[in-house]
């Protein structure tokens, strides 16, 4: 994983337990000091601007399900069932099992859009409205990346409610 710095660009704990409070994540530090984070989101969002409820979450792509079976027993052996690295849970705590991830998985399969890229092209994306990623790929290409200003949490209009800690 990160270390502390990567992921919150200081290895100040007090700097660190700041954010986290700010951003109402949860945290805990191990004792060999790792920090173990978790947070409470919604998965679907209310879209500042439109009202449009949102899928909006990373259940598909941070999940225990979602790893190479050996990799996943061998992080279960290693942290726990409890401990595994970017995982998702329902809101309650319960785990994701892997048939609700496979139904996930075929409904982005079923509404994935491809673009064919040409050099040159501009492609603007809502992060709200839209899931999006790439597919595997050989050869030489850049890609540039801007992004406007965070929306704020706050303004989504979340489907549960999330507060600081």
């Amino acid at each position: 994983g990160a270390s502390i710095t990567e992921a919150f660009g200081s290895d100040d704990r007090c700097a660190v337990e700041r954010y986290c409070r700010a951003n109402a994540i949860q945290f805990e530090w191990q004792p060999n000091g790792v920090l173990r984070t978790w947070q409470r989101r919604s998965a679907v969002m209310l879209h500042p601007r439109s009202g449009q409820r949102c899928w909006f979450n990373q259940i598909a792509f941070l999940n225990e399900w979602t790893m190479d079976p050996e990799v996943r027993e061998y992080l279960v052996d290693l942290y726990g069932e409890d401990g595994l690295p970017f995982n998702t849970r329902f809101g309650n705590g319960d785990p994701i099992g892997p048939e609700v991830i496979q139904v996930i998985d075929e409904v982005y399969e079923k509404n994935t859009a491809c673009e064919p890229w040409q050099s040159g092209d501009l492609l603007l994306v809502d992060n709200l409205r839209t899931a999006h990623g790439r597919e595997h790929f050989e050869g030489a290409r850049e890609v540039l990346v801007a992004m406007a200003d965070a929306v704020q949490l706050a303004g989504c209009s979340p489907t549960i409610e999330v507060t600081g800690g």
